[in-house]
């Protein structure tokens, strides 16, 4: 594998033949680990075939480390064994949360969707508890992505760059900076400037604490802009990447694609693009 590469994809079902066939030069793959949870199967040996020709970076979407009602321990498990696995290069979540009580006292809930966090120091400690939690039982850091949220909380004591800030210091955790979710929020809230907005948030985080970067695509719906994960990269979000790259310097990036998946030469020639850049 050629080390000067940055540049990784999302290792997604419809292309595991062919790029376990071609091994197109990328950096690495990234998988979605709850997609690898079960003990065999299919899915399972690809991601380890695919490990002996590539780095592999598990990104998550269930740990829920913003959740009050703490964490699932049998997900955790599933997470450390699939980490014991695949040796990753890297394991990520989302500053989000999944799990709330139906009521109080009552059995908890799972939402299946990444829910916003209010930014105030209760959830700063909910966090850091949490993810402390899962870097004990995984015995390493993890990173954790800034989300693309479409409501916000009333309350709020520090800016999200100030919250990641004290997350990263007190846990000891990194940060997956997702560039799209920053021009995503940018426009949804209606910042005039959304490369401007968003590269305003780059500049206020701890350069030091950014271990990898993603892009996507997204939608525009006239009223709301919907981070899905479905097209490729627009100009703002290459715009901003730019700008993250100059002030952090090289880091592993990611191009996401989840939806409306297209061949994988064309998710291959946005690594390419990515990879120019970097």
């Amino acid at each position: 594998m050629n080390d000067s590469l940055r540049c990784g994809i999302g290792l997604r079902q419809p292309h595991y033949a062919q790029l376990l066939d071609t091994l197109p030069p990328l950096a690495f793959v990234e998988v979605h680990s709850e997609n690898f949870f079960g003990d065999g199967g299919a899915a399972l040996a690809v991601l380890h075939e695919a490990r002996g020709h590539y780095p592999v970076s598990l990104h998550g979407v269930g740990l829920s480390l913003g959740s009050a009602a703490g964490l699932d321990p049998w997900h955790l498990e599933r997470l450390a064994r699939l980490a014991e696995r695949i040796e990753p290069d890297r394991v990520s979540d989302h500053a989000s949360f999944a799990r709330a009580p139906q009521r109080a006292g009552g059995p908890v809930l799972h939402a299946n969707d990444l829910l916003p966090l209010a930014f105030t120091q209760a959830s700063l400690d909910i966090m850091v508890r949490n993810v402390t939690q899962v870097q004990e039982r995984l015995r390493r850091p993890i990173l954790v992505e800034n989300l693309s949220a479409y409501l916000a909380w009333a309350e709020q004591d520090m800016s999200e760059p100030e919250f990641f800030n004290a997350l990263v210091r007190r846990s000891g955790c990194g940060l997956l900076l997702d560039v799209n979710n920053l021009v995503v929020n940018a426009l949804n809230e209606r910042a005039g400037d959304a490369v401007a907005s968003a590269c305003a948030w780059v500049d206020a985080i701890d350069a030091g604490a950014v271990g990898e970067i993603h892009l996507a695509g997204y939608v525009d719906m006239g009223d709301i802009v919907i981070d899905d994960h479905g097209s490729r990269v627009h100009e703002p979000v290459w715009q901003v990447y730019r700008h993250a790259l100059a002030r952090l310097g090289p880091r592993p990036t990611l191009v996401e694609w989840d939806t409306d998946l297209p061949t994988l030469d064309v998710l291959l020639d946005e690594a390419q693009r990515a990879e120019q850049i970097a």
